[in-house]
């Protein structure tokens, strides 16, 4: 199978990405063993975070076949290579970097740039991008992403990410949101597996799945 059909199964189960902005490695494999257990398929640590490399290659050894997983705020070229060298199969950025999305793309990697205009949006799926990061989703509103949605090609997966919680997803879903990427609301520095795996249970019963 390859890595874009991995996540497009995974994403299928469950189309939450988990953000550990902040873990650190003697941590990241308990916290990754109770999202998954709660239900989820997609996880991300951020390249901002503490040894991130080393917390992407032990999720990737211990979630494999159960989770897909990969880095967040990768923003070079060089990036990309780091994280597939490290086990990561998606590529996931806070801008539309084309140079990064085409590397990802032509690694066999999964790509999932932010946008926010429909020019980004256009950019990035030229140069093969699998899904779309609505970012930051503050910003914009259930309204701004219908009237996305309307205007890219059909079947393009658009998700929402910044301040999302259980109780704000049903306005983006049914503006036609395909998933969701959570940060602070299920994950915060220091937080326990425990305490993690309550939160991701939480987003899983406001998906309605």
């Amino acid at each position: 199978m390859t890595h874009v059909a991995a996540f497009d199964a995974a994403f299928a189960r469950c189309p939450l990405i988990a953000i550990l902005r902040g873990v650190k490695p003697d941590e990241v494999e308990a916290i990754g063993e109770a999202l998954v257990e709660a239900g989820f398929t997609l996880i991300e640590v951020p390249l901002n975070s503490p040894d991130p490399l080393d917390s992407i290659g032990r999720l990737a050894g211990r979630m494999k076949g159960r989770a897909v997983i990969g880095a967040g705020t990768v923003l070079t070229t060089a990036d990309v290579a780091a994280v597939a060298d490290a086990g990561g199969t998606m590529i996931i950025s806070p801008n539309t970097d084309v140079d990064v999305v085409a590397a990802a793309a032509g690694a066999g990697l999964v790509s999932l740039p932010g946008f926010a205009t429909p020019s980004e949006a256009f950019a990035a799926l030229a140069a093969g991008a699998a899904a779309l990061k609505l970012f930051p989703a503050e910003a914009a509103s259930p309204a701004v992403l219908k009237a996305l949605g309307a205007v890219v090609p059909a079947g393009t997966r658009l998700l929402p990410v910044g301040g999302i919680a259980p109780d704000n997803m049903e306005p983006w879903l049914a503006a036609g949101a395909a998933g969701f990427g959570l940060g602070s609301a299920l994950y915060k520095p220091g937080m326990g597996a425990s305490d993690v795996g309550d939160r991701a249970r939480a987003f899983i019963a406001a998906l309605g799945r």
